[in-house]
Order: C-alpha cells, then sequence, then structure tokens
C-alpha cells in the first residue's frame, strides 16, 4: 500500500517544526532553507500553508530527466533523486508545476522531498497534525467527507 503525504492548511500555525525536522533529516542541520517541505505564509490573512513535493503519478520532473536520476521507490512510491545520477542541470526544476524541486547551491544537485524513507520527519514533527501520512488513496476523502456535510443532497431530506 503507497502512502502520501495530507496536509491540511487549516491546522498549520506556522511554527517551521516541520522545515526544520526535514533540514535535520536531510542535511544534519536546523535550518528551514534546506528543507524539502516549505511553510508559504499568506500574511494579510494570517494563514500558513506547507507544500512539498506530491509525489505525482506521471512525475513530470521524472519524465524530464535526460540523465534519469529521478526513479521510484516501489517501497514508499517516492520520486527520489539519485546523487550520484544528478547532473545538476535542473531541467527538473523547470518541469514540475509546483515548484517542488530545488537547486542545492552547495552540492549542485537537485533536492525534493523523499518522505524520508517511509517515516516521514515533517509528519512526527507537526505539532497539529497539518500533515499526515496516510494511504495515497485516502488523500482526498477528508475534503470530500467535508463537501458532504456542507451539502445538503438529500431529496427526501428537503421535502
Amino acid at each position: 500500500m503507497q502512502k502520501a503525504l495530507l496536509i491540511d492548511p487549516d491546522k498549520c500555525t506556522g511554527c517551521l517544526q516541520c522545515e526544520l525536522a526535514c533540514s535535520y533529516e536531510h542535511e544534519g542541520v536546523f535550518n528551514p532553507s534546506k528543507s524539502r517541505i516549505r511553510v508559504f505564509t499568506f500574511h494579510q490573512e494570517g494563514r500558513f500553508v506547507p507544500y512539498t513535493c506530491t509525489q505525482c503519478s506521471e512525475a513530470w520532473c521524472q519524465q524530464a530527466c535526460p540523465v534519469d536520476a529521478i526513479s521510484l521507490n516501489t517501497d514508499t512510491g517516492a520520486k527520489e533523486v539519485s546523487d550520484s545520477t544528478c547532473v545538476g542541470c535542473k531541467v527538473c526544476t523547470i518541469a514540475c508545476p509546483f515548484g517542488t524541486v530545488n537547486y542545492n547551491q552547495v552540492t549542485g544537485k537537485v533536492i525534493k522531498c523523499d518522505l524520508c524513507g517511509g517515516d516521514p520527519k515533517c509528519v512526527s514533527a507537526c505539532p497539529t497534525q497539518a500533515i499526515v501520512y496516510v494511504d495515497a488513496d485516502q488523500t482526498g476523502y477528508e475534503k470530500m467527507r467535508q463537501w458532504a456535510r456542507e451539502t445538503d443532497n438529500n431529496p427526501a431530506a428537503s421535502a
């Protein structure tokens, strides 16, 4: 069973614990700029939205890579970048429509979420459960449930 990150912006407080946990896991430092997950701040609205790679089933980054440096981890479903194969051309960063593949200036390679090998540190670091790791088939379930609550489509009830 493949799993995926499910992000609920309504629960995010902007604490950046997810960014810190990610940067520490991958880079060994607490530095949000080195994180593979980002929290976007909407200042006017006072809202925060975490975002990271959605592990697209037909990943444009993977298809665009001229050296096949991005491959599917069949255990986690993550599209992972091979540092030994990546040449740092950044074509994948252009191909990603969500802007979640980033270039690491220090290594000259690209970085993206790899789901921490199946144990995403952003999930365990999030104090409000704004980020959870769920069955990939369930990522739209809560939105559908909310819509069902807000929509009265039962003709018998409205008669």
